[in-house]
């Protein structure tokens, strides 16, 4: 089928559009330049012109495909929330597929319970705004869309995403460095076994479904930023930024980082037979994409 996706360049839109062409699937997505057209184009991509802060651009891709998956965010709601407004009202009726990214830090700290999608979100500021988001698309199921819903634990590898910030610092600075006590724990996901759910999700997930992305047990932050170091050669050093300090350069920023959640993906797997098979986030840490 034609799929119109955006971020189609972003880290996991460029691993979905891989596995995407590999299953078969032809692909558009939004350019706003010359430049991330050829970027598209260079990817397998068929860019169409448009913007995910103009909603005529984003309802008219949407209107020209066979489904619709959405991997953009700009985390704010007043360019999210209209973008995916627009796909909704282009998709209505027609029982297409539409596949809106979400996180898992919409559960917000889940004080050592183990969440899944039966849990009710807590999201912190920085994200508070994207659960009405999720509640639309959910609820447009009753509008003849085939929506779905996917919540992703904190997405790693191909040396990118979160934890290359662990990396970078100690590369820059001797030393990997975390945000408050890094006795909190993440959840995570490879960005290709994000990708392999995304195309089951396209292919198999009934209408108003939710589902959490999620590989594995949670790791302590501690323990990344240590394995990150010695990756990169500095020997496990670490170094704790407080969390006060780090607000005042990440702002909001800094409550996602310093949560403590546990995550299940288990329905993913029973419901679509989701089978993440990729190395887990030390190992990729310490001896894999990010390491060298």
């Amino acid at each position: 089928m034609q799929v119109f996706l955006t971020g189609a360049s972003g880290y996991i839109g460029s691993a979905l559009a891989e596995r995407l062409r590999a299953a078969g699937h032809e692909l558009t997505g939004l350019a706003r330049t010359q430049a991330s057209a050829d970027k598209l184009t260079a990817a397998g991509v068929h860019p169409v012109p448009g913007d995910f802060s103009d909603p005529e651009s984003v309802a008219a891709g949407a209107r020209a495909a066979d489904a619709v998956i959405s991997t953009a965010t700009t985390y704010n709601p007043a360019i999210d929330g209209p973008a995916v407004d627009a796909i909704l009202d282009a998709l209505a009726g027609s029982d297409k597929p539409f596949i809106y990214t979400s996180g898992i830090w919409s559960y917000g700290d889940t004080g050592g319970r183990v969440v899944d999608e039966t849990s009710p979100p807590q999201p912190p500021a920085l994200v508070a705004w994207r659960q009405v988001v999720e509640d639309r698309v959910r609820a447009a199921a009753e509008r003849g869309i085939r929506t779905v819903v996917i919540r992703p634990a904190i997405v790693y590898g191909r040396g990118k995403g979160i934890p290359a910030g662990f990396v970078d610092s100690a590369r820059k600075e001797g030393a990997a460095r975390y945000v408050g006590t890094g006795e909190n724990r993440w959840p995570f996901v490879h960005v290709d076994d994000l990708a392999d759910l995304y195309l089951l999700a396209l292919e198999k997930a009934p209408a108003g479904t939710l589902l959490l992305g999620v590989t594995g047990p949670s790791v302590a932050v501690r323990e990344l930023a240590a394995a990150a170091s010695r990756g990169a050669g500095a020997h496990g050093r670490t170094v704790a930024w407080p969390v006060e300090e780090a607000r005042d350069t990440l702002g909001d920023y800094v409550d996602a980082l310093v949560l403590d959640q546990r995550a299940s993906g288990k329905r993913a797997e029973e419901l679509l037979g989701w089978r993440p098979r990729r190395s887990d986030v030390l190992e990729d840490l310490e001896r894999g994409s990010y390491a060298g």
